[in-house]
């Protein structure tokens, strides 16, 4: 799928992987998670079962790694929650698409959770190299195969980089191609007969894209984004991700840690390691932001209110 530029050396032809760097970004938010679920930080039994080899025997992340890693990750299981609790509100199933998946391992997380009968459909794209690696990974590993429904239905796609089953579904696709290209392709939205992956009739959550998709449906639904990413929406992707959602809003990490998380919470992690760099931890976390926003179609009048879908201050409902 990848055209890897060439240079020769000694007469000899040599590859080069100009995506590695962008793939290690992977593997180094898995180690931090790991390190973080290690500590006591968060609770991720299936995490293990995708990690890079190895990855298991690396030291522990320092304290200020693992609670960045931990207010990251508590506020999009927030967020995603909260959508999963308005679509079981409005008696309706929804479909997730996770751009750029890696490692991660919500769907297991949910499909073993109260929510598990909430979803219809759950999509995780990426670099063929890494759904490679995580779709052997899942077909070695009986925790998490098993939660992938019936084993007849379950199939390896796409030359061995890809897994499709009744729910889940893990596709490679270069994401820097135009939709058409690739997601339209992967998803099998414009092909004959082909049954598609995504039904744009169903509430979708996805971590940014597919609005033309919904508006041409012509059906009522709604479509939510989740994006992590350092603070400042001003760039190309940021006004681009402002003008496709509306009722948009953003928490810097140090926001959500101070007034999102609650007493509990941050007493219960203050007690598992000594932090002395507090000023440093204040630092990191006003540079990064959730950023969150949903678009409704159809009707007007048949459009759900979701205006309740925010991160609210702790004991505020």
């Amino acid at each position: 799928m990848y055209a890897l530029p060439q240079r020769f050396a000694g007469g000899l032809e040599e590859r080069v992987d100009t995506d590695a760097a962008i793939r290690q970004t992977d593997t180094d938010a898995a180690v931090a998670r790991f390190s973080a679920v290690q500590k006591g930080y968060l609770y991720d039994p299936y995490l293990k079962h995708l990690l890079p080899r190895g990855a298991q025997f690396q030291p522990p992340r320092p304290p200020l790694i693992n609670v960045g890693t931990h207010v990251r990750s508590h506020g999009i299981d927030k967020l995603v929650d909260k959508w999963l609790a308005l679509c079981e509100r409005d008696e309706k199933r929804c479909q997730i698409v996770s751009l750029g998946a890696g490692s991660d391992t919500r769907f297991w997380r949910i499909a073993s959770g109260s929510h598990r009968g909430t979803i219809s459909s759950y999509i995780e794209l990426d670099f063929p190299e890494n759904t490679t690696k995580k779709a052997i990974a899942i077909r070695r590993s009986k925790p998490l195969y098993e939660l992938l429904g019936s084993p007849q239905d379950t199939y390896i796609t796409h030359g061995g980089s890809g897994l499709t089953s009744p729910i889940y579904h893990l596709l490679p696709a270069d994401l820097r191609l135009p939709p058409a290209e690739s997601l339209a392709i992967m998803l099998q939205l414009n092909t004959p007969g082909a049954a598609p992956l995504l039904d744009p009739s169903v509430p979708t959550l996805l971590p940014t894209w597919f609005v033309d998709l919904f508006e041409q449906s012509g059906q009522s639904t709604i479509l939510g984004g989740i994006v992590y990413e350092m603070f400042g929406l001003t760039d190309a992707f940021g006004k681009v991700m402002l003008s496709n959602l509306k009722h948009s809003r953003a928490l810097t990490l140090r926001e959500y840690r101070g007034n999102v998380m609650g007493p509990p919470e941050l007493e219960r992690v203050m007690e598992l390691e000594m932090l002395d760099e507090m000023e440093e931890l204040e630092l990191v976390l006003r540079h990064y932001a959730f950023t969150w926003g949903y678009r409704t179609f159809g009707p007007e009048e048949q459009r759900l209110d979701w205006s309740v879908w925010r991160l609210r201050p702790f004991g505020v409902e």
